[in-house]
């Protein structure tokens, strides 16, 4: 019997046959469609239960697709898949106006598609148990694990013929042919969303990376760097060539291990180590293969900028001291330069580690310092701490269970790029782990010895900072009474156990992103994205607290945009709102993720820099004040303009203990600066 039918709305027809395939094997009927036509045509023609669209189709985008089938379907449940719309205003229109039930970010894999499929359809009957899908379709799950090794195999099979494609299409484009940039474009844009469904993720990989480069060559708004493209269509072709097909995983439960089949462990991140001693740069790498970090190298700042353009970066390591005293500096300087690494996280590595060079390390954008020689572990912490610092969004899981094997399987099934796991044993530091680790998610086993899951529920709703905190339990117990007692002591979800892998993702993932979008919208202005005032200020109190207890100085900085209402009387408000989100990007990527940026109101802004000095401090808004004014903004009717801003500057202790006063002395000397006649810095 069906389950239901689905139109699966996708131009791509290898991620198309293999998605198809899985539903079909799970009971769907699935009414594949390639093109809006062939899909208009089936909503016609059958009812469907659900349509899966993709974003980018031929000839019109998805949403469009979507708000066509609003007017006849309403109701419709929808899931949109994309490798972009990503950010909170875009979720916002699909989920609000466009009523998409699911936002589903490519490349995804059959098994994630599937779980939101069934959710968007919990309104028909339950499938079995797991206990009987267990039971009764051992040879069903076979079947279908050598359908998906087939199916992967055929995809890597193809793999080189797309790579002759590509590369005829590049070749013209740089001919000039706007068909052959538009067909580089589609085709590296399908290998990143499909490559990865089918277990290639080192070519998902490189074609996102050259599909970044080509945006905007194909939307003629930079021109192309055809060296950078030949470089990335090389490293894509190199990962096509070394492909390894069908690692497509199969679904397994946490509580049977020995079912679960291995998996391709993705590094934890890419960074650039720059020093001109190559027996050190081979230690680098070696320490890099154990911490499982993928280690780039370079001898000299031409050939750390040639790496820079090659592939992405998740943080450069430089020595201070490469080619002579604070010689690390200057390839600092250089690698800002690269397009796609003007955000680019980076750390200084030396032997003289006094305040003065670690001072001067901060002022040329680092966010850390390490000694030289460096241990596998520093290696390992710097890496995670930049990688983190371009995934803003990697929410972190605290999961508490006194059974050590059952806190490793949870911790493995939800580690991911886009979480991390804590785990722990002992229930009499949740308090502690809660103020260490600050989560945003926590995984609670009912039945521990000392204080029950209940108890510690009914402790985490207690405490006002942690009243909003998701918390799923984890039990054997699934009877009334026990669902009653689990929402009563203040859970918000419960797993059963045996927890099934991908049941636990998709609860912990739904929760996420719902606590996610409400901080979002609690705590962030939504068009610059730095923080509102009442967590701006929050953050701050804690920070002084902290700087009194250590002794360290703080520096607060309010920023004003000279001018701004001219901006908008002259140039339109949207080209002041333009001005407002490049202060925003300045800020959020400027500054050490330890500080603090808000949007303080209009055109003000703050921002708080721990164990900064005055001069320090001013040095580096002077960087960002020469930066801005640089920019060219455009106006409504096309002209160009450019801005200035004006801040005043005060330091803790020296200018006060306290929020009230620092924020009244930085005040004062803004308004000295503004009356001043505007794009200077007071202290």
């Amino acid at each position: 019997m069906s389950r239901g039918t689905i139109l699966f709305l996708e131009d791509d027809q290898d991620l198309q046959s293999l998605v198809s395939a899985y539903l079909r094997e799970r009971g769907y009927e699935v009414e594949a469609a390639r093109t809006v036509k062939e899909a208009r045509t089936v909503l016609a023609c059958l009812r469907v239960d659900a349509a899966v669209v993709d974003g980018l189709l031929p000839g019109m985008m998805g949403t469009d697709f979507i708000q066509e089938v609003r007017q006849q379907h309403p109701t419709l449940p929808i899931l949109f898949a994309s490798a972009f719309w990503k950010d909170l205003k875009s979720h916002d229109h699909l989920t609000r106006q466009l009523k998409v039930s699911r936002v589903l970010h490519k490349p995804y894999k059959p098994q994630e598609l599937l779980l939101w499929v069934e959710q968007i359809l919990a309104a028909r009957p339950p499938p079995p148990p797991p206990e009987a899908l267990a039971e009764g379709q051992d040879s069903a799950a076979e079947d279908l694990d050598a359908t998906f090794r087939a199916l992967c195999a055929e995809y890597g099979a193809r793999l080189e013929e797309k790579m002759r494609e590509l590369a005829g299409s590049m070749e013209r484009a740089r001919a000039g042919s706007t068909e052959g940039m538009d067909a580089a474009y589609q085709l590296t844009h399908k290998l990143h969303g499909t490559a990865g469904s089918y277990g290639f993720h080192a070519v998902s990989g490189a074609a996102r990376h050259l599909e970044e480069l080509l945006k905007p060559a194909r939307d003629g708004k930079a021109a192309p760097d055809w060296r950078a493209l030949e470089a990335a269509r090389q490293a894509l072709a190199t990962a096509a060539r070394n492909a390894a097909p069908g690692n497509a995983p199969s679904p397994a439960p946490v509580a049977a291990p020995a079912k679960s089949s291995a998996v391709e462990v993705e590094p934890r991140g890419t960074v650039l180590v720059v020093d001109d001693d190559a027996a050190w740069l081979a230690e680098v790498e070696r320490m890099g293969k154990d911490r499982l970090v993928r280690v780039v190298t370079a001898r000299g700042a031409d050939e750390a900028v040639k790496v820079a353009r090659q592939q992405r970066l998740d943080g450069a390591l430089v020595h201070v001291d490469l080619g002579g005293k604070e010689g690390g500096f200057t390839v600092a300087e250089r690698l800002r330069t690269v397009e796609d690494s003007r955000a680019l996280p980076l750390a200084f590595f030396g032997a003289g580690g006094d305040v003065t060079y670690r001072m001067a390390a901060i002022l040329a954008g680092a966010s850390l310092y390490l000694p030289r020689p460096f241990s596998p572990m520093d290696l390992s912490e710097a890496v995670e701490r930049m990688a983190t610092a371009q995934r803003p969004e990697r929410a972190r899981v605290l999961v508490l269970d006194d059974d050590p094997e059952a806190v490793r399987s949870l911790s493995a099934a939800l580690t991911s790029p886009q979480v991390e796991v804590v785990g722990m044993g002992d229930s009499y530091r949740l308090v502690d782990a809660l103020a260490e680790h600050r989560p945003d998610l926590l995984l609670l086993d009912v039945e521990m010895p000392g204080p029950s899951g209940f108890d510690l529920c009914r402790i985490v709703r207690s405490m006002p900072e942690w009243q909003a905190l998701p918390v799923i339990f984890i039990t054997a117990h699934t009877g009334v009474d026990f669902r009653v007692a689990a929402f009563q002591a203040g859970a918000d979800d419960y797993l059963a156990k045996p927890v099934l892998r991908e049941e636990l993702r998709a609860r912990v993932q739904s929760r996420l992103e719902r606590a996610r979008l409400a901080r979002e919208r609690a705590e962030r202005d939504a068009l610059t994205g730095l923080l509102l005032r009442r967590p701006f200020l929050e953050g701050l109190r804690a920070r002084l607290a902290e700087s009194q207890r250590t002794g360290r100085t703080l520096a607060l900085a309010i920023l004003d945009v000279d001018r701004f209402k001219k901006v908008n009387d002259t140039h339109g408000h949207l080209a002041g709102d333009r001005v407002l989100m490049q202060m925003g990007r300045l800020l959020s990527s400027r500054f050490r993720r330890e500080d603090l940026q808000c949007r303080w109101g209009g055109e003000e802004f703050v921002v708080a820099l721990m164990g900064a000095q005055a001069e320090g401090a001013r040095d580096i808004l002077a960087r960002m004040a020469a930066e801005l004014a640089q920019a060219d903004f455009e106006g409504d009717k096309g002209e160009r303009f450019r801005v200035t801003f004006s801040a005043g500057l005060a330091v803790a202790p020296q200018d006060g203990t306290d929020v009230e006063a620092l924020l009244r002395a930085a005040d004062e000397r803004l308004y000295r600066a503004k009356s001043q006649g505007g794009n200077r810095i007071e202290r």
